[in-house]
Protein backbone atom coordinates (compact mmCIF):
# COMPACT_ATOMS: atom_id res chain seq x y z
CA UNK A 1 0.00 0.00 0.00
CA UNK A 2 1.51 3.23 -0.98
CA UNK A 3 0.88 5.49 1.97
CA UNK A 4 2.76 8.34 0.64
CA UNK A 5 0.67 8.99 -2.56
CA UNK A 6 -2.53 8.20 -0.73
CA UNK A 7 -1.64 11.03 1.78
CA UNK A 8 -0.47 13.44 -0.86
CA UNK A 9 -4.08 12.56 -2.86
CA UNK A 10 -5.88 13.21 0.27
CA UNK A 11 -4.53 16.84 0.52
CA UNK A 12 -4.77 17.83 -3.12
CA UNK A 13 -7.56 20.15 -4.04
CA UNK A 14 -6.45 20.99 -7.74
CA UNK A 15 -3.61 21.07 -10.30
CA UNK A 16 -0.16 22.40 -9.57
CA UNK A 17 0.80 26.11 -10.93
CA UNK A 18 3.74 27.13 -12.11
CA UNK A 19 5.78 29.61 -13.38
CA UNK A 20 9.28 29.96 -15.27
CA UNK A 21 11.48 33.06 -13.90
CA UNK A 22 14.42 34.00 -15.73
CA UNK A 23 16.46 36.23 -14.09
CA UNK A 24 19.72 38.47 -14.91
CA UNK A 25 21.78 39.78 -12.09
CA UNK A 26 20.90 41.95 -10.10
CA UNK A 27 17.73 40.22 -9.43
CA UNK A 28 15.35 39.57 -6.72
CA UNK A 29 11.75 38.71 -6.19
CA UNK A 30 9.79 38.45 -3.56
CA UNK A 31 7.08 35.42 -3.03
CA UNK A 32 3.94 35.78 -0.99
CA UNK A 33 2.86 33.06 0.82
CA UNK A 34 0.77 30.66 -1.42
CA UNK A 35 -2.26 28.31 0.05
CA UNK A 36 -0.42 25.20 0.02
CA UNK A 37 2.97 23.92 -0.62
CA UNK A 38 5.41 25.54 -2.59
CA UNK A 39 8.39 24.36 -4.90
CA UNK A 40 11.53 25.88 -7.58
CA UNK A 41 13.78 23.66 -9.59
CA UNK A 42 16.86 25.89 -10.78
CA UNK A 43 17.08 24.94 -14.54
CA UNK A 44 20.42 26.68 -15.31
CA UNK A 45 22.62 29.17 -13.17
CA UNK A 46 22.67 29.79 -9.46
CA UNK A 47 20.59 32.03 -6.92
CA UNK A 48 19.89 32.29 -3.47
CA UNK A 49 16.33 31.10 -0.97
CA UNK A 50 16.13 33.74 1.36
CA UNK A 51 13.52 32.87 3.91
CA UNK A 52 11.39 35.37 5.77
CA UNK A 53 11.25 34.39 9.16
CA UNK A 54 14.59 35.97 9.99
CA UNK A 55 15.32 32.79 11.90
CA UNK A 56 16.54 30.48 8.96
CA UNK A 57 20.12 31.10 6.97
CA UNK A 58 19.39 31.78 2.94
CA UNK A 59 20.46 28.84 0.85
CA UNK A 60 22.30 28.67 -1.79
CA UNK A 61 21.05 26.95 -4.99
CA UNK A 62 23.06 25.33 -7.96
CA UNK A 63 21.44 23.96 -11.28
CA UNK A 64 19.73 20.82 -10.32
CA UNK A 65 18.68 21.97 -6.93
CA UNK A 66 15.15 21.79 -5.82
CA UNK A 67 13.76 23.33 -3.01
CA UNK A 68 10.32 22.11 -1.45
CA UNK A 69 8.58 24.87 1.14
CA UNK A 70 5.90 23.15 2.74
CA UNK A 71 3.48 25.18 3.95
CA UNK A 72 4.24 27.82 1.09
CA UNK A 73 5.16 30.51 3.26
CA UNK A 74 6.14 33.58 1.87
CA UNK A 75 10.51 33.95 1.08
CA UNK A 76 12.79 36.31 -1.23
CA UNK A 77 14.49 34.58 -4.41
CA UNK A 78 17.35 36.48 -5.71
CA UNK A 79 21.11 36.36 -7.40
CA UNK A 80 22.59 37.64 -4.07
CA UNK A 81 21.07 37.69 -0.36
CA UNK A 82 21.91 41.22 -0.26
CA UNK A 83 19.62 42.27 -3.99
CA UNK A 84 16.52 44.13 -2.91
CA UNK A 85 13.53 42.04 -3.95
CA UNK A 86 11.41 43.16 -6.39
CA UNK A 87 7.62 42.48 -5.84
CA UNK A 88 6.12 39.05 -8.63
CA UNK A 89 5.41 41.03 -12.03
CA UNK A 90 2.68 40.60 -14.52
CA UNK A 91 2.78 37.02 -15.23
CA UNK A 92 2.79 35.99 -19.26
CA UNK A 93 0.63 33.20 -20.65
CA UNK A 94 1.80 31.76 -24.26
CA UNK A 95 -1.56 30.60 -25.27
CA UNK A 96 -2.33 27.08 -24.73
CA UNK A 97 1.03 26.73 -22.25
CA UNK A 98 0.53 25.17 -19.18
CA UNK A 99 3.04 27.36 -17.70
CA UNK A 100 3.55 31.13 -17.32
CA UNK A 101 6.81 33.08 -17.44
CA UNK A 102 8.50 36.06 -15.72
CA UNK A 103 11.73 38.10 -16.75
CA UNK A 104 13.22 40.76 -14.49
CA UNK A 105 17.12 41.83 -13.26
CA UNK A 106 19.98 43.58 -15.15
CA UNK A 107 22.28 42.10 -17.89
CA UNK A 108 24.59 40.35 -15.34
CA UNK A 109 24.99 36.34 -14.96
CA UNK A 110 21.87 34.39 -16.09
CA UNK A 111 19.28 32.16 -13.54
CA UNK A 112 16.61 30.35 -14.86
CA UNK A 113 13.92 28.16 -12.13
CA UNK A 114 10.50 26.87 -12.50
CA UNK A 115 8.95 28.06 -9.69
CA UNK A 116 5.14 27.35 -8.21
CA UNK A 117 2.80 25.71 -5.83
CA UNK A 118 0.77 22.20 -5.31
CA UNK A 119 -2.39 23.09 -3.94
CA UNK A 120 -3.19 20.89 -1.12
CA UNK A 121 -5.29 21.62 1.95
CA UNK A 122 -3.49 22.72 4.84
CA UNK A 123 -6.41 23.83 6.88
CA UNK A 124 -6.20 19.20 7.61
CA UNK A 125 -2.84 18.15 6.35
CA UNK A 126 -1.63 14.19 6.47
CA UNK A 127 0.71 14.62 9.29
CA UNK A 128 3.24 12.53 7.26
CA UNK A 129 3.19 15.97 5.17
CA UNK A 130 2.63 18.40 8.53
CA UNK A 131 5.95 16.91 10.56
CA UNK A 132 8.11 17.49 7.22
CA UNK A 133 10.88 20.57 7.93
CA UNK A 134 9.36 23.91 6.85
CA UNK A 135 11.95 23.74 3.97
CA UNK A 136 13.67 20.98 1.96
CA UNK A 137 16.83 21.49 -0.14
CA UNK A 138 17.35 18.63 -2.38
CA UNK A 139 20.46 18.87 -4.23
CA UNK A 140 20.49 16.32 -7.34
CA UNK A 141 24.35 16.68 -8.60
CA UNK A 142 27.01 14.54 -8.63
CA UNK A 143 24.84 11.33 -8.63
CA UNK A 144 22.31 12.10 -6.09
CA UNK A 145 18.89 11.33 -6.29
CA UNK A 146 19.09 9.52 -9.55
CA UNK A 147 15.39 9.51 -10.11
CA UNK A 148 14.71 12.93 -9.12
CA UNK A 149 17.62 14.05 -11.43
CA UNK A 150 16.17 12.57 -14.10
CA UNK A 151 12.77 14.28 -13.87
CA UNK A 152 14.54 17.86 -13.18
CA UNK A 153 16.43 16.94 -16.62
CA UNK A 154 13.47 15.86 -18.21
CA UNK A 155 11.50 19.02 -17.32
CA UNK A 156 14.41 21.31 -18.28
CA UNK A 157 14.52 19.45 -21.69
CA UNK A 158 10.86 20.37 -22.15
CA UNK A 159 11.02 23.78 -21.02
CA UNK A 160 14.28 24.91 -22.81
CA UNK A 161 13.08 23.43 -26.56
CA UNK A 162 9.04 22.98 -25.94
CA UNK A 163 7.62 20.69 -29.23
CA UNK A 164 4.98 18.57 -29.96
CA UNK A 165 3.55 17.04 -26.70
CA UNK A 166 5.35 19.34 -24.48
CA UNK A 167 1.93 20.74 -23.01
CA UNK A 168 0.54 17.22 -22.05
CA UNK A 169 4.25 16.23 -20.63
CA UNK A 170 5.44 19.55 -18.49
CA UNK A 171 2.10 19.47 -16.25
CA UNK A 172 2.66 15.60 -15.35
CA UNK A 173 6.40 16.12 -14.56
CA UNK A 174 5.19 18.78 -12.30
CA UNK A 175 3.24 16.65 -10.86
CA UNK A 176 4.75 13.62 -9.94
CA UNK A 177 7.98 16.06 -8.88
CA UNK A 178 6.16 16.17 -5.58
CA UNK A 179 6.45 12.42 -4.82
CA UNK A 180 9.73 12.43 -6.10
CA UNK A 181 11.20 15.04 -3.42
CA UNK A 182 9.42 13.28 -0.80
CA UNK A 183 10.83 9.88 -1.51
CA UNK A 184 14.10 11.43 -2.18
CA UNK A 185 13.63 13.39 1.47
CA UNK A 186 12.48 10.03 3.13
CA UNK A 187 15.22 8.00 1.70
CA UNK A 188 18.03 10.64 3.06
CA UNK A 189 17.04 10.36 6.80
CA UNK A 190 19.23 7.66 7.98
CA UNK A 191 18.30 4.12 8.89
CA UNK A 192 19.02 3.80 12.51
CA UNK A 193 18.80 7.53 13.46
CA UNK A 194 15.44 7.97 11.40
CA UNK A 195 12.17 9.31 13.50
CA UNK A 196 8.46 10.23 12.89
CA UNK A 197 7.11 8.95 9.97
CA UNK A 198 10.45 8.51 8.02
CA UNK A 199 10.98 5.73 10.48
CA UNK A 200 7.10 4.58 10.66
CA UNK A 201 7.06 3.95 7.03
CA UNK A 202 10.01 1.66 7.24
CA UNK A 203 9.32 -0.02 11.03
CA UNK A 204 8.66 -3.87 10.50
CA UNK A 205 5.64 -3.68 13.24
CA UNK A 206 3.88 -0.05 12.07
CA UNK A 207 4.89 -0.12 8.64
CA UNK A 208 2.27 -3.23 8.09
CA UNK A 209 -0.29 -2.09 10.66
CA UNK A 210 -0.27 1.68 8.34
CA UNK A 211 -0.62 -0.34 5.38
CA UNK A 212 -3.28 -2.53 6.13
CA UNK A 213 -5.04 0.67 7.59
CA UNK A 214 -4.79 2.39 4.35
CA UNK A 215 -5.72 -0.91 2.55
CA UNK A 216 -9.10 -1.79 4.14
CA UNK A 217 -10.32 1.58 6.15
CA UNK A 218 -13.53 -0.19 6.38
CA UNK A 219 -12.22 -2.83 8.49
CA UNK A 220 -13.36 -3.26 12.28
CA UNK A 221 -9.80 -2.76 13.15
CA UNK A 222 -9.07 -3.26 16.84
CA UNK A 223 -5.69 -2.34 18.60
CA UNK A 224 -5.53 -5.90 19.09
CA UNK A 225 -6.08 -6.81 15.35
CA UNK A 226 -3.61 -4.23 14.33
CA UNK A 227 -0.96 -5.46 16.81
CA UNK A 228 -1.56 -9.44 15.15
CA UNK A 229 -0.33 -7.72 11.77
CA UNK A 230 2.57 -5.94 13.09
CA UNK A 231 3.40 -9.04 15.38
CA UNK A 232 3.69 -7.32 18.51
CA UNK A 233 1.34 -7.81 21.48
CA UNK A 234 -1.29 -5.43 22.02
CA UNK A 235 0.74 -3.07 24.69
CA UNK A 236 3.93 -3.52 23.20
CA UNK A 237 2.20 -2.32 18.98
CA UNK A 238 0.66 0.87 20.80
CA UNK A 239 3.73 2.27 22.38
CA UNK A 240 5.26 1.79 19.51
CA UNK A 241 2.59 3.18 17.12
CA UNK A 242 2.24 6.25 19.18
CA UNK A 243 5.94 7.42 19.54
CA UNK A 244 6.64 6.74 15.70
CA UNK A 245 3.43 8.41 14.43
CA UNK A 246 2.59 10.62 17.52
CA UNK A 247 -1.53 9.55 18.13
CA UNK A 248 -2.66 6.39 19.08
CA UNK A 249 -3.70 3.66 16.46
CA UNK A 250 -7.50 4.11 16.86
CA UNK A 251 -7.11 7.94 16.46
CA UNK A 252 -5.01 7.39 13.37
CA UNK A 253 -7.62 5.28 12.19
CA UNK A 254 -10.42 7.60 12.65
CA UNK A 255 -8.41 10.35 11.10
CA UNK A 256 -8.02 8.39 7.61
CA UNK A 257 -11.39 7.52 7.78
CA UNK A 258 -12.64 11.05 8.08
CA UNK A 259 -9.59 12.05 5.55
CA UNK A 260 -11.00 9.10 3.25
CA UNK A 261 -14.97 10.15 3.27
CA UNK A 262 -13.85 13.61 2.71
CA UNK A 263 -11.86 12.95 -0.69
CA UNK A 264 -14.89 10.41 -1.75
CA UNK A 265 -17.55 13.09 -1.02
CA UNK A 266 -15.29 15.77 -2.77
CA UNK A 267 -14.44 13.48 -6.03
CA UNK A 268 -17.19 11.47 -6.24
CA UNK A 269 -21.70 11.85 -6.43
CA UNK A 270 -21.32 8.11 -4.45
CA UNK A 271 -24.41 8.18 -1.74
CA UNK A 272 -23.63 9.09 1.70
CA UNK A 273 -24.74 5.32 2.65
CA UNK A 274 -21.69 4.44 0.58
CA UNK A 275 -19.38 6.54 1.46
CA UNK A 276 -20.37 5.43 4.76
CA UNK A 277 -19.60 1.78 4.12
CA UNK A 278 -16.62 2.46 2.72
CA UNK A 279 -14.89 4.18 5.77
CA UNK A 280 -16.58 1.70 8.58
CA UNK A 281 -19.34 3.02 9.54
CA UNK A 282 -22.63 0.45 10.24
CA UNK A 283 -25.10 3.55 9.00
CA UNK A 284 -25.55 6.72 7.07
CA UNK A 285 -26.11 8.42 10.62
CA UNK A 286 -23.06 6.85 12.47
CA UNK A 287 -21.27 8.05 9.63
CA UNK A 288 -22.83 11.60 9.35
CA UNK A 289 -22.05 12.12 13.53
CA UNK A 290 -18.85 10.81 13.46
CA UNK A 291 -18.14 13.20 10.01
CA UNK A 292 -19.80 16.60 11.92
CA UNK A 293 -17.59 15.84 15.21
CA UNK A 294 -14.68 15.90 12.72
CA UNK A 295 -15.26 18.79 10.21
CA UNK A 296 -17.80 20.93 12.16
CA UNK A 297 -20.54 20.26 9.42
CA UNK A 298 -22.73 17.45 7.77
CA UNK A 299 -21.41 15.58 4.91
CA UNK A 300 -24.05 17.14 2.74
CA UNK A 301 -23.34 20.42 3.49
CA UNK A 302 -19.22 19.72 3.13
CA UNK A 303 -19.97 18.00 -0.23
CA UNK A 304 -21.95 20.71 -1.80
CA UNK A 305 -19.82 23.03 -0.26
CA UNK A 306 -16.44 21.66 -1.57
CA UNK A 307 -18.37 21.89 -5.34
CA UNK A 308 -19.02 25.32 -4.97
CA UNK A 309 -15.61 26.03 -4.16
Amino acid sequence: MDILTEALASMRTGKPSSVRTDGRAPWGLRLPPVAGAGFHVVLHGTCWLVPLDGATAPVPLAPGDVIFVRDGSGHILADHPSTPPTEPQAVRMCEGSPIGSVQLGGDGPPASLLCGNYHLDQARPHPLVSRLPEIIHLPTGHGRHPELSAAVQLLRAELDDPRIGSDGIVPTLIDSLLLYILRAWLDEQPADTAQGWAAALRDSAVGPALAAIHRSPAAQWTVESLAAESGLSRAAFARRFNALVGEPPMTYLTRWRMTAAAQLLRESDIPLTTVATRTGYGSEFAFAKAFKREFGQAPGGYRRQARAA
